[in-house]
């Protein structure tokens, strides 16, 4: 396989689809991986990451995406801020998950164009993306028992709950 010349660009498609996932120093490629192919599975065409992720091309991360690493368009860049607030500017609302947001995901089905971000699994998103996020929502779990989801699940709820329209 050839990797995508585009790849580490700062640059976004031409015509960048409809949904969009934003991954912020996500370190476990199979967390990379399993995004991807849920991403893929509910029609996200496109694929930010910082460049503090784990390799989207890494074997372990192409191994869990069974099959659909190429199926979107991927930038993994220190710029990803920037082109999330690009996108921003073309319409697109930013949805980011955090522990302190609301149990509201009517933007993630209301929305014609998405970016959903999701954060690192220690730390979770930064100040810096929570700033530039239109809505923050949070998944109510049982806190007593848990004290959050793993980003992958919480990913899969998500970019589930964004197909329900």
């Amino acid at each position: 396989m050839r990797l995508p010349d585009e790849t580490y660009s700062d640059q976004v498609p031409h015509d960048p689809g409809v949904k969009i996932l934003l991954l912020e120093d996500v370190q476990d490629p199979g967390n990379v991986g399993t995004l991807v192919r849920t991403a893929v599975s509910f029609g996200f065409s496109g694929l930010i990451l910082s460049d503090k992720c784990a390799d989207p091309f890494s074997p372990k991360c192409v191994q869990s995406t069974a099959g659909t690493t190429l199926s979107l368009w991927i930038r993994r860049t220190a710029g990803y801020l920037e082109l999330a607030a690009k996108l921003k500017n073309a319409g697109y609302i930013l949805v980011a998950t955090d522990l302190s947001g609301i149990e509201d995901f009517s933007p993630l089905r209301q929305s014609d164009k998405l970016i959903l971000a999701l954060g690192n699994e220690a730390s979770g998103l930064s100040k810096s993306i929570l700033q530039l996020s239109d809505h923050r929502l949070r998944i109510p779990i049982n806190s007593d028992r848990a004290e959050s989801l793993n980003v992958a699940a919480c990913g899969a709820i998500c970019l589930f709950l964004s197909s329900c329209k």
